[in-house]
């Protein structure tokens, strides 16, 4: 087949997508697919066709222990470069690998929607309301079998100005300790443990720094799991073990700072609770093709569904791939298994 990679962008997760569209496009050239391996924020300047190779890819990505700065890149006006949506017209799919805003929140999907592209994952409308964590709380509340954490929508427009009266009132209606964290953000960049009065007000204007939107909920104290599910079912379960502090975007993403157990040492119940959860998250946002759920259970074994992800990282330290190692799919083969169920999801389409 003839892929396109698409990677980079320009929000906050750009060097997690720059790293897994490496990873992605040398397995794809791995497999023998002609893939090319393309940053949509940047202008391509050679020609096409040269971009679609077998050969491999000698370096990858690097993730620094913080976001990246990515200012000059929004300075420019635009989501694409020159000639980045003409390449991708010339493959038969497009691994989409954009981590964050964009590329995550149905824009992306979209604009491939009405270009008659073909793309990997869940569709325009299953990414919009996944993405926005207002949204997907409000969908998934009153299903059965998924319980989240309680929490409350915070607005910029309401908060500038008002800031003092406006921490009360969050304080009041979810109480110490919290997590507030931007409503669409990704790979926990924005994100707070608030834990005392004092640190509330800075947690909001950090979470609400990175978007108009957010959301404050009840911490919910105990360990962190999380369940991918591929074409349909779901993947053994893995814990994820920070050494110090949360599973922040330096845990995620920096060697050493966090143990990952898979499958988890947990009673068999509690796993089918979570593995059945995550496949009815996916069901009901009408996700596609892969997914990851992430997890809380607390001491007493109660299971909260935090969040869904619909397009999980594919870097050497993401969580997804290690599940499906866990099941013998390897790094390689759960590439061509994402290919192949997004091509279903067209044919089922056209069908």
């Amino acid at each position: 087949m003839k892929i396109v990679v698409l990677c980079g962008g320009v929000s906050p997760e750009r060097e997690v997508s720059l790293s897994t569209g490496a990873k992605v496009a040398s397995a794809l050239r791995e497999k023998g697919h002609l893939t090319a391996l393309v940053d949509s924020a940047l202008d391509i300047t050679a020609d096409p066709e040269s971009l679609f190779t077998t050969e491999p890819i000698n370096n990858t990505a690097s993730i620094r222990e913080s976001a990246p700065d990515v200012a000059e890149l929004q300075a420019r006006g635009e989501f694409f470069g020159r000639g980045v949506l003409e390449v991708c017209g010339m493959a038969d799919i497009v691994f989409n690998a954009m981590h964050g805003a964009a590329g995550e929140d149905g824009t992306l999907q979209s604009t491939f929607d009405l270009m008659g592209i073909k793309y990997t994952g869940s569709g325009s409308k299953a990414c919009s309301v996944s993405m926005d964590k207002t949204v997907a709380k409000r969908i998934m509340a009153p299903v059965e079998g998924v319980t989240m954490p309680r929490g409350v929508t915070l607005l910029r427009d309401d908060f500038d100005g008002n800031e003092l009266s406006y921490a009360a009132s969050v304080l009041k209606d979810v109480g110490i300790p919290m997590v507030v964290k931007p409503a669409c953000g990704g790979s926990s960049v924005g994100v707070s443990i608030v834990r005392s009065e004092e640190e509330l007000l800075p947690a909001i204007e950090l979470a609400l720094s990175y978007e108009p939107k957010a959301v404050a909920e009840e911490y919910i104290k105990g360990r962190e799991f999380s369940v991918g599910v591929l074409g349909g079912r779901a993947l053994p379960v893995i814990e994820i073990r920070p050494k110090s502090g949360f599973y922040d975007y330096k845990n995620k993403y920096q060697s050493g700072c966090t143990d990952e157990i898979c499958p988890a040492d947990i009673p068999e119940a509690v796993s089918e609770e979570m593995k059945a959860a995550a496949v009815k998250v996916h069901e009901e946002l009408g996700l596609s093709a892969y997914s990851r759920t992430d997890f809380i259970v607390t001491e007493a074994g109660r299971v909260y569904a935090l969040e869904a992800n619909t397009l999980p990282g594919m870097t050497p330290m993401s969580l997804l791939p290690q599940e499906a190692a866990a099941v013998g799919i390897g790094f390689n083969e759960l590439c061509q298994i994402i290919i192949e169920e997004s091509m279903n999801k067209y044919d089922r389409t056209d069908s």
